[in-house]
């Protein structure tokens, strides 16, 4: 079947297997909800995640664990608990909200510009070198060989500032940043061998063979709105994985074909579409917990013309 051709009997897809409750609510929080002044009852938080299948003492969990990482807190004395978004989480939502919806708009800007980072730590310190390396992958460097690390761009102040902070106390550790250009950047032996390309690749192809039906159905007005919510949130809760693992490396770098780019129109074009029945869905399902829940409930969308998220 094309992968673009809806099957006989479409079901819409669920939320991606291994979403913990706590990251399923804090991607709804961040669609939905848009103020740290809205009171949000416990009880519409268990029944929002009732639509996705989340028992209530998952969903409790889930609220716990976002109260202790500061994303959601407590309002009040009142039983049962009434939860508000901080307005640090607000800020959070906003920035990350437009960088999954504008990531792979543009080619990245090249300059041909590398950070390298190669460091030394003696035999003893395997803690240390656990430590050095988890805080390069989440700045995103990749292991070019054992203890040579690179990523693409040139500023170098926070993986200076994480290298100081973590090794400034291990006797005998040695490392640099540095700023290189490769002679055969994309040769066998280039930057790119450091990239699973080939996985990320597939990563892509499968999210079109998941998606690329709904976003047929989604033309043909075929999901309504008690469907819409779930597909919506599954598209987003898929495809925000991407602009934290893709490294954005220039097509030059990058196998041809590449699929990015209709992995991303398939993800728009759901978001776009579904987000005013997801919307109306979520005020519907929380409204007997949550009189007022009209007035707060919203949803972000991407602005195709200048590819930023607009609210």
């Amino acid at each position: 079947m094309n992968a673009e051709e809806p099957a006989d009997d479409l079901r819409i897809p669920r939320a991606q297997a291994g979403s913990s409750p706590q990251h399923l609510l804090a991607t709804l929080l961040g669609e939905y909800l848009d103020s740290s002044d809205a009171d949000l009852p416990s009880a519409a938080v268990i029944a929002i995640l009732a639509e996705f299948g989340v028992s209530e003492p998952s969903a409790r969990a889930a609220l716990s664990r976002l109260v202790k990482r500061g994303l959601i807190a407590t309002r009040g004395t009142g039983r049962p608990p009434v939860y508000h978004l901080t307005p640090a989480a607000i800020a959070r939502h906003r920035s990350r909200m437009r960088h999954f919806l504008s990531f792979g708009a543009r080619p990245p800007q090249w300059s041909g510009q590398w950070l390298m980072v190669s460091f030394s730590i003696p035999s003893p310190g395997q803690a240390s070198r656990h430590a050095v390396r988890r805080a390069l992958s989440a700045l995103r460097f990749v292991g070019l060989y054992d203890s040579v690390w690179i990523r693409p761009g040139s500023d170098a102040e926070p993986v200076k500032r994480a290298l100081s902070e973590l090794l400034r106390h291990v006797t005998g550790a040695r490392w640099s940043v540095m700023h290189v250009r490769f002679d055969e950047e994309a040769g066998p032996h280039g930057p790119a061998g450091a990239y699973d390309l080939a996985g990320l690749a597939a990563a892509y192809s499968s999210f079109i063979a998941r998606f690329a039906p709904l976003r047929t159905a989604v033309r043909d007005g075929q999901v309504d709105a008690v469907s819409a919510l779930v597909a919506r949130t599954s598209a987003m809760d898929s495809w925000r994985r991407f602009p934290d693992t893709d490294p954005d490396l220039p097509a030059h770098l990058l196998p041809d074909p590449w699929p990015r780019q209709q992995a991303r129109e398939i993800f728009l074009d759901i978001h776009a579409a579904l987000g005013s029945l997801a919307q109306a869905r979520l005020v519907e399902v929380v409204t007997p917990y949550w009189p007022d829940a009209a007035s707060w409930i919203t949803h972000f969308q991407a602005s195709r013309d200048s590819d930023r998220a607009i609210h």
